[in-house]
Parts: structure tokens; C-alpha cells; sequence
């Protein structure tokens, strides 16, 4: 069932329309749990498309497995989304940065402030993001240090290569997942693929776990699958590689595959002069999880996250 749970009148005759997919199943107990999936905060973050229609196509064919409420809301951002632009075009705001919102600020505090209570009493909610156009992620969970011990039985069961616990530090206190924590409603972050693109290959691994996720909430009885267990970081075990000379990128060393120290992770050329400006090599043996996508670069610019301290799989 639709549901809209923001609309609120714009200029020009227009309006901002938030909406959400109620999935119920057919025999529901007064103590069924709800999950929340929520996409689309930023326009440019087109992967968790795929992954609200994938569930709900599986949730439509299985009906008679669910017992409990699933929650999908596909746009925080319908108008970013409409433009393919990260943040909202009111404003050019970041709308994972107005959280928890204010029933009496702006048009998107308030909306925010309506997505949180609408979020409310959630046994977990699902925040699904994809990278930018700049860099290419594995399907990944991350998680404050704040909430990670309550978080990671539901994390290591999401499909994905690792989790990465963030410090309390680096964190962004208005993002939906925080306020949301800060609430007692679980939330995780879910990050995979690259901006402006879907990937079906990781989107389906998510739709996996979102599955198992269920099935340990005691709302799906339906098929789930196995998953491998994910290797759990902390930001000490991440090493970030960043450009030092503006230029061109060419990787040589490929995305989501274990690299050894000194073993050459790519090179920043000089198109005109036909030279090579800087080498970039590994300091730290693991895996490399985030792969730089567009290949202009400036100094200082992400080039790779390699997650170390892990062994390489055979």
C-alpha cells in the first residue's frame, strides 16, 4: 500500500512528495516486527532503486512467508532524483545533513522532521547509500562505534564484504542513521557501488541479506540464504590513498582484490606531456574497497581505501 507521508506545496505550483510502500503480511501478530528501508537521500545514488524493487518484487511473490510490516521508502529526495543531483535542488542542501529535522524550519527540516516520526517504533531501519561518480565501494556496512556492539548481528548478516566501524569522531550527528540511533530505532548504513549507476550484481546481494536480516527478526519464514561472514574493521585497519600531483588516474590494480605491500596500485599521467607524475604504491597489505572510478584527479583527491590487517583469501 502507498502511503505519502510528506507533500508540501512548492513554488510554481509544484510539491515536494515523499512516499512509501507498506508491505504487510497476510497474518500479522500484535508483536510483528517492521522493517524500514530507506534510499534516495541523495539523488545521484541510484543503487538503492534496484534494491527497494527487488524486495518488494520478492516480498509480492512471497507474501504468505511474511509476518511482519516492511517499509520501503525508494526518495527521500524525489527532487534530486528527478535531476539526478546529489543534494536538493531547494537549496542545493544535502538532505543527510538536516536530520533530525524541525517541524518548524525549513521546507526540508520539516520534511526530515516527518520522515523521522514516521520512522518511529521501527525495529530497524536499513539506510542504503551508493558511493559517488568518483569512487566505486564493495557492498559494505557502516556503523558509529557508538552503536556498533547493538548493530552487528543485524551488519554480519547483510551479504556484504566488510563492515567498517567508524570513530565516534567521524560521524555526522544530522544524518538520518544517527538520529535515528539516537532514538533507540537501529539503524544501519548500507554503501555499495558507484553514483549515478546500478549495479544488479551487489544490489541482489543486498536484497539477500535484507532477507536474512528478516528471517532473524522472526518476520520471514520464506527462503534466505547463507552468507560469508564479513571482515569487520575499525578506521585504524583502513589505509586511505590519496593523489599528491593533479592529473589522470589509471588504476592497475583492480577494484575488491587483495593487494600486498609495495605492489603498484596505479599511476597520475600527464596527458600533454606524456609523462608519469606520480606512482602510487600499497604501504599495507589488504583489500582494496574503494577504487577511484573518474580518472581526473587533483592533489589530495581519493584514490583508494585498502582494508588491512586482514589475510588474503585463498
Amino acid at each position: 500500500m502507498i502511503e505519502r507521508i510528506v507533500e508540501m506545496e512548492l513554488p510554481a505550483g509544484e510539491k515536494l512528495i515523499i512516499e512509501k510502500n507498506r508491505i504487510q503480511g497476510e497474518r500479522l501478530r500484535p508483536d510483528a516486527a517492521r522493517l524500514a528501508i530507506v534510499t534516495g537521500s541523495h539523488g545521484d545514488e541510484l543503487e538503492g532503486q534496484y534494491i527497494c524493487y527487488e524486495t518488494a518484487r520478492r516480498l509480492k511473490e512471497g507474501l504468505q512467508f511474511l509476518s511482519g510490516t516492511v517499509d520501503i521508502y525508494p526518495a527521500l529526495n524525489p527532487l534530486g532524483i528527478d535531476v539526478v543531483q546529489r543534494t536538493s535542488p531547494l537549496g542545493n542542501v544535502d538532505m543527510n545533513r538536516v536530520f533530525p529535522g524541525s517541524p518548524d524550519g525549513t521546507l526540508l527540516e520539516q520534511a526530515a522532521a516527518r520522515i523521522v516520526e514516521d520512522l518511529e517504533g521501527a525495529d530497524l531501519c536499513l539506510d542504503i547509500h551508493a558511493s559517488d561518480v568518483f569512487v566505486r565501494e564493495i557492498p559494505q556496512v557502516r556503523l558509529s562505534e557508538d552503536f556498533a556492539e547493538k548493530l552487528l548481528p543485524y551488519a554480519r548478516l547483510m551479504n556484504v564484504d566488510m563492515v567498517w566501524t567508524n570513530a565516534t569522531a567521524t560521524v555526522h550527528e544530522s544524518t538520518l542513521a544517527h538520529a535515528m540511533n539516537s532514538r533507540g530505532v537501529p539503524a544501519l548504513v548500507v554503501e555499495l557501488g558507484v553514483g549515478n549507476r546500478i549495479s544488479p550484481e551487489y544490489g541482489s546481494r543486498i536484497v539477500d541479506g535484507i532477507f536474512n536480516v528478516m528471517n532473524l527478526l522472526g518476520m520471514w519464514k520464506g527462503k534466505h540464504s547463507m552468507v560469508g561472514m564479513p571482515a569487520v574493521s575499525t578506521d585504524g585497519e583502513v589505509e586511505f590513498i590519496r593523489a599528491s600531483v593533479n592529473g589522470m588516474f589509471l588504476p592497475s590494480a583492480a577494484h575488491n582484490h587483495y593487494i600486498r605491500q609495495g605492489e603498484k596500485i596505479g599511476e597520475i599521467v600527464d596527458v600533454i606531456n606524456g609523462t608519469v607524475k606520480q606512482e602510487i604504491f600499497a604501504h599495507k597489505s589488504g583489500l582494496i574497497f574503494t577504487l577511484r572510478e573518474y580518472p581526473l584527479v587533483y592533489e589530495g583527491a581519493l584514490l583508494a581505501r585498502i582494508l588491512t590487517g586482514i589475510e588474503e583469501k585463498k
